[in-house]
């Protein structure tokens, strides 16, 4: 129970890692808030009930600020606070080169990917600077890391998120919040398939595998840790400790 009654959203839950980091915060006694763009999030929500006290679920575009701005105010009215906010939603786009990629696709990857991580850390992080303390998770990539040809808007969008880390984690390193990026790798979920659809997905890992990262970086044991990247494949909960 490393996160009893912290109170944690996670965003683009329906599915693939969103789906299961809110599973496993919900077994670590956690009050769960989750979100996703169709109807799956209250099937989801309903499963996460069976083994925590409460769940609560929202439809929505995350690349629509009022939206965002409501469901936040929501999840704080309902439980009181915000312990963790893990901003996991985005959509791949188009893998092809720049010159040839759709500008509708690209606004739209923007705004999912980008935008929609600044919406939800904009509305969140004053309920934690109210309280002093809290936990932002960025969900990252290797993409956004070290840019490669033809992720176009995607990778731009995690260079921009990583970049968010930075300037986050040092406007609040005196605050209590602390905020970090996690790169998952190469994972069995649909967008992993969208990107490399020739790939066998049964030689990697599944979401549920390398969860414990996001819930070392929720918990307070990682007080003090900000602004760092971490690779989920490559965490080992006992080196951190030594």
């Amino acid at each position: 129970m490393r996160l009893k009654d912290k109170v944690a959203i996670i965003t683009g839950a329906s599915r693939g890692l969103g789906k299961a980091i809110a599973e496993s915060f919900a077994r670590e006694g956690a009050l769960i808030a989750v979100c996703s763009r169709t109807n799956e999030i209250f099937t989801v929500a309903d499963q996460i009930k069976t083994t925590c006290s409460s769940c609560y679920a929202g439809k929505l575009d995350v690349a629509n600020y009022n939206e965002v701005k409501e469901f936040v105010e929501a999840v704080h009215r309902k439980f009181g606070r915000i312990d963790i906010l893990v901003n996991n939603a985005a959509i791949l786009g188009e893998r092809t080169s720049i010159g040839d990629y759709p500008i509708d696709v690209w606004e739209k990857v923007i705004n999912i990917n980008l935008n929609g991580v600044f919406y939800f850390t904009h509305e969140v992080v004053k309920y934690m600077m109210t309280q002093g303390n809290g936990s932002i998770i960025m969900v990252s990539s290797s993409v956004g890391r070290k840019g490669r040809a033809r992720w176009g808007a995607y990778a731009v969008s995690k260079f921009g998120v990583e970049g968010l880390v930075q300037v986050l984690a040092d406007e609040l390193k005196d605050t209590g919040i602390r905020v970090n990026s996690v790169n998952p790798g190469p994972l069995a979920t649909k967008m992993r398939k969208q990107a490399y659809p020739n790939e066998d997905q049964s030689k990697l890992k599944k979401p549920e595998e390398i969860v414990d990262i996001f819930i070392y970086l929720a918990s307070d044991e990682s007080n003090g840790i900000t602004g760092m990247q971490f690779d989920a494949q490559d965490f080992k909960l006992n080196e951190i400790k030594k």
